[in-house]
């Protein structure tokens, strides 16, 4: 079986491609925009926006795995998680059809769901809040209307929460670096519960998908249970790293005050910061999401959540 991952370059995609080759579960390749560190002999330099080479690139592979996509939080012009997000994946689609190619995984998230619902599961309406959510949810669209004329493809889709682990940028790793610098302050009681996905969790899980070689449309939601809260990240964080935790709290509301002003100086200044409103509402919401379909399915996860997390703060902080 050939896997191609489009977007492999990446966090998730590095740690996927490092899984099927120690795994020997398929024989890879990799098309993105920039060749990977770790894997440059198997990646093709290609981009989900260019229809022509990716026709091209996609001769004589089984499975494409689309794990390309803007995701950021703070992604400008905002259209752009439009162009990546949803053409992107009309463009596989028909350069995958172009090659004889019947078989997708596609990583889309819990995102679609929106900010504090109660543990969605796959049959929850999708409330997406920001434009993350909602193009990733109308990629799924494109992807639930091609397959109405398409019923002989095998198309899953994964949903996954939160992902944390080694090589991570994103927000998990910003509240870690704050702990273990010391300069981190709780906002709000702490008490909400945030489902998280390890990395090596989710690839796992998406090599089983792949082995297993779903039929039909399947989709599944993707988090490692149980469930943290805020406290019981920042206490077992605490404690891998022998941290003493500061107990200041900040009430929700001023910590939504300072996230708008960080967003002023963001627009002002034309730069990325680490701290904005939408940043402190995702940290103080509710994000727990029902991955049962994915559990009862057969997979077992290799690491449990704190293992996952001692992982990855001894690679990043040396603990």
């Amino acid at each position: 079986m050939k896997v191609t991952i489009i977007g492999g370059s990446g966090f998730v995609g590095t740690h996927l491609l490092s899984y099927l080759c120690d795994n020997e579960i398929a024989s890879v390749m990799n098309i993105d925009k920039v060749t990977s560190e770790k894997y440059p002999e198997v990646t093709q330099i290609g981009d989900v926006l260019d229809l022509p080479r990716l026709s091209q690139l996609l001769h004589g592979t089984d499975v494409v795995v689309l794990l390309a996509a803007e995701h950021r939080d703070d992604v400008t012009p905002i259209s752009q998680y439009y162009t990546v997000n949803v053409q992107g994946i009309r463009n596989t689609l028909e350069a995958m059809e172009v090659n004889g190619v019947k078989n997708i995984l596609f990583t889309s998230s819990v995102a679609i769901y929106g900010l504090d619902r109660p543990n969605p599961d796959e049959s929850f309406i999708p409330a997406p809040f920001n434009h993350y959510g909602k193009s990733k949810w109308r990629a799924e669209l494109v992807l639930k209307e091609w397959y109405k004329d398409h019923s002989d493809w095998n198309i899953s889709i994964v949903r996954p929460t939160v992902i944390f682990g080694e090589g991570n940028r994103g927000n998990v790793f910003n509240l870690l670096n704050q702990i273990a610098s010391g300069k981190f302050m709780m906002i709000g009681s702490g008490k909400n519960q945030k489902s998280m996905a390890y990395v090596g969790n989710v690839v796992a899980f998406i090599g089983y998908l792949l082995a297993k070689e779903n039929e039909g449309y399947q989709v599944y939601n993707y988090a490692d249970k149980p469930d943290f809260s805020t406290n019981d990240l920042v206490h077992h964080t605490g404690i891998i790293l022998n941290k003493k935790i500061p107990t200041l709290r900040i009430p929700y509301w001023i910590g939504m005050i300072g996230g708008y002003g960080f967003d002023v100086l963001a627009s002002v200044t034309r730069k990325k910061l680490s701290i904005s409103s939408v940043r402190v509402k995702k940290f103080c919401a509710v994000t727990q999401y029902d991955a049962n379909k994915a559990i009862s399915s057969g997979f077992e996860a290799p690491y449990d959540l704190e293992e996952g997390l001692r992982r990855m703060l001894e690679s990043e902080f040396g603990k």
